[in-house]
């Protein structure tokens, strides 16, 4: 019953930011979505924030689950625009709120799987250790928060497949050479 209760309570937010940035959310507002009393969410959340960061969480695990179909980190990258596309109203809710560090400890948990995949993938005879492979990992996914940041900013104009193109030729021979040079030194 209490997963089931923080699922609920989770998805109240989520729907509620579909409406309104986070910071004029209220727990009495969670609460009467989903039908359960202050004391309820209490047990379970210290405050909104403790929720939005399980919310995250939660959803990080998922989407790194659904990216080791991925054949390629162009492929598992565009599904992130996507998904951010897909829920626009909400991503934007978040990122214009005191919380938006929620927002990119969620990009960066999935985009460090997605290049830790990778790595690991061209890595054949697993002479990287995993200090190496983190090190190579957050160089790419710091760039690649960068970019969906900017793009988030700019109001999500600009193509994502356009986005990606432009990633890939920037990165092309670099991850291989990066894992290479590791490994030679």
């Amino acid at each position: 019953m209490s997963k089931h209760t923080k699922n609920a309570l989770g998805e109240s937010l989520k729907k509620l930011l579909l409406k309104k940035p986070l910071n004029k959310i209220t727990v009495t507002e969670i609460v009467e979505d989903c039908g359960v009393n202050r004391m309820t969410f209490y047990y379970h959340f210290h405050d909104i924030f403790d929720l939005l960061e399980w919310v995250c969480l939660k959803d990080a695990e998922r989407e790194i689950e659904e990216q080791r179909s991925s054949s390629s980190w162009e492929e598992a990258l565009l599904q992130i625009f996507a998904k951010v596309l897909n829920n626009k109203a909400f991503v934007t809710n978040i990122y214009q709120s005191v919380s938006k560090d929620y927002l990119e400890q969620y990009i960066y948990r999935v985009s460090e799987a997605i290049f830790i995949r990778i790595i690991e993938e061209r890595d054949l005879d697993s002479s990287l250790n995993n200090k190496d492979k983190k090190i190579i990992a957050s160089y790419y996914k710091h760039a690649f928060l960068g970019i969906l940041l900017n793009w988030i900013e700019d109001d999500m104009q600009d193509d994502p497949k356009e986005i990606i193109e432009k990633l890939s030729i920037l990165a092309k021979g670099d991850l291989a050479n990066a894992i290479a040079q590791f490994k030679n030194r």
